[in-house]
Order: structure tokens, then sequence, then C-alpha cells
């Protein structure tokens, strides 16, 4: 109270400012100049070379600037992409020994490329193909049909009160009626605008690699007698070599077959998604080759698995349909899966000798 009056604060102190229109524009004008000049700066101080069995490391599965910088690389070494999502990375083996590891073996030479990423589901991956991995054209493409995401409602992002799901960065964000993706729009704004100012995945990049994911200001705070700077090295990139979770059979702990709810694929937006990814990457030039499952079909109750086969005949259909070349293996021995989608080692060893057989014949 002063004079029997109270002050008021201004409506805006002198710390606060507001940007017009035009300061806004002029502001996103020089991010993106940044975003232009510093990042690929930083990644020729940075360095990166694919190395035998490379797979983007699983503490960077949501660093899609690397992920964009590594499309890059496999395009200028004239690998062969092999793309999907877990299956495809390998979760529950080492970087030795998954999909593209044995393919390789049977080639003879470094020929395929691991473009997996953990939780790329459909919806994820066309996202991530068209946003971030410019580098993937006029290639050969081994690209994994992963039936598990039309297994339930849920999986095809169809509940509208679902858990969070994977990699809500990548699916569509204004364009696709999505009723799992709750964002608002503020999020969804800001989700494109990093797509066309790539200093901001820049930024997500440095956190991811050397911040622990953490901006830098919380780093410096859980670590405040250490020097940021040296956090900065030439070696966060290097894939791990470890898996994620317990190698071991599907039944050891107890699991009991299952019965998913299926979505038919008429109505399945993560099938419609695979189709769309497929029609973009051919528009780019590449070669396709579908690898489907196998799905761990000893993991299903016997009259789901009707249901399953069911799936599996329209998804045939339509590869038919496009005369796309694909590869349905047979399920695997039931103690050569780690649980309904993932094989061990021995089991890749196995599809990678089938499926050589089949590229190279």
């Amino acid at each position: 109270m002063k004079n029997g009056y109270r002050e008021q604060t201004p409506s805006f102190s002198s710390n606060v400012e507001r940007l017009s229109m035009r300061e806004w524009l002029g502001l996103l004008l020089v991010l993106t100049f940044m975003g232009a000049i510093a990042g690929p700066i930083w990644a020729r101080w940075e360095g990166f070379e694919i190395s035998p069995d490379y797979r983007i490391p699983y503490d960077s599965s949501e660093d899609y600037w690397l992920f964009d910088r590594y499309c890059g690389e496999i395009g200028k070494s004239g690998m062969s992409f092999v793309i999907g999502d877990s299956f495809v990375w390998g979760q529950y083996v080492e970087k030795g020994e998954t999909l593209t590891s044995f393919l390789n073996r049977q080639a003879g030479s470094e020929r395929f490329a691991n473009a997996g990423l953990d939780g790329t589901h459909p919806l994820a991956l066309e996202g991530l193909v068209k946003h971030y991995c410019d580098g993937l054209r006029n290639r050969w493409v081994v690209l994994h049909l992963n039936l598990l995401w039309v297994s339930s409602p849920q999986a095809d992002l169809q509940l509208e009160r679902a858990p969070q799901f994977n990699h809500p960065r990548l699916v569509p964000q204004f364009t696709l009626t999505i009723p799992s993706y709750r964002a608002p729009v503020s999020d969804r704004l800001g989700i494109v605008l990093a797509r066309y100012a790539p200093v901001l995945d820049w930024s997500r990049h440095l956190k991811s690699s050397y911040f622990e994911n953490t901006d830098l200001a919380r780093w410096t705070l859980k670590n405040p007698y250490s020097n940021p700077l040296r956090q900065i090295t030439r070696t966060q990139l290097e894939s791990e070599d470890y898996p994620h979770s317990n190698a071991q059979a599907w039944f050891v702990d107890g699991a009991t077959p299952q019965a998913p709810p299926w979505v038919d694929l008429e109505t399945s937006l993560q099938w419609q998604a695979f189709k769309r990814l497929v029609g973009a990457l051919r528009a780019r030039g590449n070669r396709l080759f579908i690898l489907i499952g196998p799905l761990n079909e000893h993991m299903l109750e016997p009259a789901n698995v009707a249901v399953y086969r069911e799936i599996l005949a329209q998804a045939e259909g339509w590869l038919n349909e496009q005369d796309l070349p694909y590869y349905l293996p047979p399920a695997l021995a039931s103690d050569l899966y780690a649980d309904i989608s993932h094989p061990l080692a021995q089991g890749y060893a196995i599809l990678a000798q089938d499926l050589w057989g089949r590229l190279s014949g």
C-alpha cells in the first residue's frame, strides 16, 4: 500500500517481452538459419562412421536428427536398408545377433544396414521416413511388416483413453485423426515446427547424446561440479552391444497363450499407414521386399491363430495386388521366441538364412 492505494503490477513488467507477428517470423528465420548452419557444422565435427552391425543406440530411439544422419550414411555407403521396429533393431539380442548381422554373414559382406528403431509402429515409421530419412532413395529396401500393431484397438491407436504410445512426435499432427493421440495444439505446432527448423531436433540430439536426455539447466543442477563441455566427445554415437531384456524363451516365466482382439485391416489405422509408407518409399525410387512377421503363433490360443491367419491372408492379397515381392516365413520353433514378436538369436539366424535365399535367388 502507498498513500492509501494498492500498487498494481503492470500487465507486462520490464522482464517480459511481447513479440509481434513480424518479430515471431524473424525469430523463426533466425532459428531456421541457425539450424541450417549449426547442424551441418556440428555433424562434420562430431563425425559418424557406420561400424559393422551398427544400430541406433537404444537410448537414442527418439533422436531423429541422429537417425536422419544415419540414413544419409547408409545411402552413401550403397548398403541396402532393412527397416522396421524393434524386431529389426533386435530387442533381445546383441548387435552382432540381429537379422541384418546374420544377413551380412550369409552375403559374405556388409550389404545390409540395420535401420530398425525401437517402438516404430507403422504410423510412426511413416513419419520417420517422410521427415527424417531423406537419404533413403533409389535403394534396395527390406521392409518389415509386423502385424502385432493390428492385434488390438490399443495397438492400432483407436482407443480414446489409451496410455501413452511410442513416438508421438512422428505421427501425423493435423492431417489424420488418431483417437489415442491427445496432445494440445501448441505441442503439435511445436512438433511440426521442429520438422522444418532442424535446430530444434539438433538440440534434442545434444540432450540425448551428451546430457542424459535432460536440458543443460537440469543437467548442471544434477551435476553441479561437472564441466558440461567435458561431456561432449566424439564417442557418444557408438551403439551399445547388449540386449535390453532377459534373452530367454517366452514360456520360461510362465507366460500362457493369448487371444488378442485383432483389428480388421479395412478399419486399421496402422495398416493404412503401412500402405502409405510403401507408396512413399516407391515414389522415391526404392525397390521393396516385404518381410512379414513371423509372429509367435505358439503364444496364441488355437482359435486366435485362425483369426490371425485371416489377417495374414488380407495382407498377402494386398501385397499381390501391388506386385510387391514378399516372404512369409513359417513360425519358428516355440523356444526361439522371447515374446509374441521377437526371436532370440538362433531364430534370427534361421530367418536370415531363409530370407537370403529369396533375396539372392
